[in-house]
């Protein structure tokens, strides 16, 4: 599978997620979707941009988006983490790493002195009708929510 690029459609997928569902991305046209990508379930930076999409909700569902998270663990840790943060958007689980490589989050990190493979926190847009229209790699958390709310409006 290719890699996504801006301005182009977005292939199709479907991930398991919270609430015992599939996500299929092409069900979603006709509405924007922000995914976005995070290393890990209740870790302190994850947690924080899950709050904020979270805390800003009601925004984006008066601009006809819906936010995905995706991340490679569990659905259990998933649906935890969402109960715990009463998080008002799905999770989903990409154990596999399929979508996280179409959209290429996995890259070497250095943790504690030693390189992994690791999901870059990383964020897209995609319009109506399926297209990439923007995109923030390696996310730093704060602010980030509301310029991701700004580009909605330019779409």
């Amino acid at each position: 599978m290719s890699k996504v690029s801006l301005d182009k459609p977005v292939p199709d997928f479907t991930l398991p997620a919270t609430g015992g569902k599939d996500i299929n991305l092409a069900e979603l046209r006709g509405k924007n979707v922000v995914i976005y990508f995070y290393p890990k379930d209740n870790t302190p930076g994850c947690t924080t941009e899950g709050q904020d999409f979270r805390d800003h909700i009601n925004a984006f569902r008066r601009r006809k988006t819906v936010i995905l998270g995706i991340s490679r663990d569990s659905i259990k840790s998933h649906e935890n983490f969402k109960a715990k943060f009463e998080f008002p958007f799905d999770l989903l689980s990409d154990s596999e790493e399929k979508v996280c490589k179409l959209f290429d989050v996995i890259q070497e990190k250095n943790m504690y002195g030693r390189k992994v493979l690791g999901i870059v926190r990383s964020t897209f847009l995609i319009d109506a009708d399926g297209v990439l229209r923007r995109q923030w790699r390696k996310v730093a958390v704060k602010g980030h929510v509301e310029e991701v709310l700004e580009a909605i409006k330019d779409l």
